[in-house]
């Protein structure tokens, strides 16, 4: 259908051919783009409906009183379905903390929440197949839950800022407008959540689009397969390229798809997306905010160690 809609839009209204470089970046474009806001529009309208019973209060009350095994294994999966950006890990992170929550549990789940993120893993599913997408939510959810056994045991606390005075503060009692969950209301909160996240995920929609396109029509063919399960080299540097950039997941799924048209490995394509969503620049400045840049250099160590290992695996699996 998408495919159909750009044939025509590119090559027959336009006029622009589809044997140039040109044409196949332009078609690239307008089918992805279409294609993603179509799912966008479904997946984030459905995943409101199950977040409108979803807040941080109640996850830090699911999370609280658990074994660690437990708490770290909830804390992977209301990390995948929870909306919470880089932009909540200083509130998230200081609230777990205040509720008594161990710091496995709390470095689980920033680690997971922006790795394995529900409406990416759905539009993953059909850029690289449900294989390889369980292969990466199984391991966004390894890296999560051994690094925050690892942050915990090196003592990561003594790096927290003010970390015995938060721990000890007695949690505000938070007042809760209790709303009868009706199907109405339900509909009215995933219609307003679907408007409030596509706005600001459209800018790096475009931007990841747009850089797909100019890689599928422009970037050497030779240069891309060079980029192969071979290349030992080619997983960390993926990484790295990943760590200064910053972009929803659903942002760089464009890029990935065009990666993987042009003949990039598996494994150094999702190593490349794991970076962008786990380790970005953008998130380790906020959390500068609570903790040292020993805590954060520890952090991001473990993480892009963890991402590096595994496309390396994948490269060799997939």
């Amino acid at each position: 259908m998408f495919d159909l809609l750009a044939n025509y839009l590119v090559y027959d209204l336009a006029g622009i051919s589809p044997d140039g470089k040109l044409g196949g970046s332009v078609h690239f474009f307008v089918m992805d783009i279409a294609k993603i806001f179509f799912m966008l529009a479904i997946i984030i309208y459905l995943m409101g409906l199950l977040r409108f019973h979803i807040s941080p209060e109640k996850v830090r009350d699911y999370l609280q009183g658990k074994s660690k095994p437990v708490a770290q294994i909830m804390a992977i999966i209301l990390g995948a379905v929870t909306p919470f950006c880089s932009c909540s890990s200083i509130p998230l992170f200081l609230g777990f903390l205040r509720a008594g929550i161990p710091l496995s549990v709390v470095f689980t789940f920033l680690i997971a929440s922006p790795m394995i993120n529900e409406i990416a893993v759905i539009i993953l599913i059909g850029v690289v197949g449900w294989k390889a997408t369980l292969l990466f939510i199984t391991s966004g959810a390894v890296i999560a839950f051994f690094g925050g056994i690892i942050m915990e045991k090196m003592g990561v606390e003594k790096y927290i800022f003010n970390y015995d005075k938060i721990k000890n503060a007695k949690p505000a009692v938070i007042s809760t407008l209790q709303t009868k969950k009706t199907w109405e209301v339900m509909h009215r909160y995933a219609v307003v959540e679907a408007k409030k996240i596509i706005s600001e995920l459209w800018k790096w929609v475009f931007l990841g689009v747009g850089l797909g396109a100019l890689f599928h029509g422009y970037f050497p063919q030779d240069w891309a397969q060079s980029l192969n399960n071979d290349n030992l080299f080619a997983v960390p540097m993926a990484v790295i390229a990943g760590v200064p950039l910053y972009s929803d997941e659903v942002g760089v799924i464009p890029l990935v798809e065009a990666m993987l048209l042009k003949g990039v490995a598996v494994g150094t394509t999702l190593a490349f997306m794991m970076s962008i969503a786990a380790i970005s620049l953008p998130e380790l400045l906020i959390l500068k905010k609570a903790m040292h840049w020993r805590a954060l250099a520890l952090f991001t160590s473990i993480v892009a160690i963890s991402i590096t290992l595994v496309g390396l695996l994948f490269n060799l699996v997939l």
